[in-house]
């Protein structure tokens, strides 16, 4: 236990770049903080002790603004980067060496039964406001950019990005703590045609009027 928290601090201070010590990072940081719970919580779970598990499950959230059901499962050095609004639901399992920012949702889509959330896999980045929807799979090494909502799945080392997000492959590329930060400078396909048919647009206009002017 205390080898993973040394390791979860570890963590975060090589992700955040305003993290100045462990001890700050153990002390002040809402997303540490919930992760410890989340595991005290999931002993609970799986002991079948579901009501002192949910209590302090709620507690968490109340203290911490993350909601973390108490059987999903994490992974190893998961970074919640500031935190507030992030929801994991109850079938969510998340490997290791991911990092999410504010307002993530791991959710499922209605109210079927068994497996209804997503499988996040190692070293996946999930940007700010992003909604990962259904019983599916985000491969490793990939990154979904901020306010996308992925609605299938999303093979590794991968970029998803828009609504509903599609993705942008990067083969063969590993990320590293320093660019997978940056979450803006991704490559947008929607913006991409949008310019190709304002291009077209202008194109016929000038058809156009060099028809009216003979």
């Amino acid at each position: 236990m205390f080898k993973n928290l040394r390791e979860t601090i570890d963590a975060y201070k090589a992700r955040d770049p305003a993290a100045r010590s462990s001890l700050e990072v153990l002390l002040l940081y809402p997303g540490v903080r919930a992760i410890i719970h989340h595991r005290i919580a999931n002993w609970f779970y799986r002991h079948n002790m579901f009501f002192i598990a949910r209590w302090i499950s709620n507690r968490n959230r109340r203290r911490t603004g993350i909601e973390i059901h108490p059987a999903a499962k994490i992974g190893k050095r998961l970074v919640i980067d500031h935190g507030m609004g992030i929801v994991i639901g109850e079938t969510a399992e998340i490997g290791d060496d991911v990092l999410l920012y504010q307002g993530v949702t791991l959710g499922g889509t209605g109210k079927d039964k068994g497996k209804r959330h997503p499988t996040v896999g190692d070293n996946v980045l999930i940007g700010a406001g992003a909604k990962v929807l259904g019983p599916f799979k985000v491969g490793n090494n990939s990154r979904i950019a901020a306010n996308a909502v992925v609605l299938k799945e999303i093979p590794p080392n991968s970029t998803a990005v828009g609504v509903p997000a599609r993705v942008v492959r990067i083969a063969g590329e590993k990320v590293d703590y320093v660019s997978e930060v940056d979450q803006i400078h991704v490559t947008d396909p929607i913006a991409v045609e949008l310019a190709a048919l304002r291009e077209q647009l202008e194109l016929l206009e000038s058809c156009i009027t060099k028809e009216n002017d003979k």
